[in-house]
């Protein structure tokens, strides 16, 4: 963006552990742990975008390819860097209803 933010408020971050449970045939459960660590995701909207930001989002997805390519994140609570991010989705979802009233919603998980 423009003022060189990350993100606009309200934005969402969220902390997630995938567990897996096994139910056996006499009712007994086994849960294990899926992935080594927890998994990030920040839903960031933004709203009030002009034409140009609105274009540096879609050049953005499309460099991305989507959800193909990796990138380096920056939370915006606490400026940490994180490596190996992903876009969630492969649908670039950019609105533009009329000038100066772009919006967009990007889910980055790690």
């Amino acid at each position: 963006m423009k003022t060189g933010a990350v993100a606009q408020y309200p934005i969402t971050r969220e902390l997630r552990l995938q567990n897996q449970t096994l139910r056996f045939v006499d009712g007994t459960q086994q849960r294990y742990r899926d992935a080594g660590s927890a998994r990030r995701r920040w839903v960031i909207r933004l709203d009030l975008l002009d034409e140009g930001e609105l274009g540096a989002m879609e050049e953005f997805f499309a460099t991305q390819q989507g959800a193909y390519a990796e990138f380096t994140f920056t939370d915006p609570w606490d400026a940490q860097d994180y490596t190996n991010c992903r876009l969630d989705g492969d649908t670039a979802g950019l609105v533009s209803a009329g000038e100066m009233r772009g919006s967009t919603v990007l889910t980055v998980i790690r």
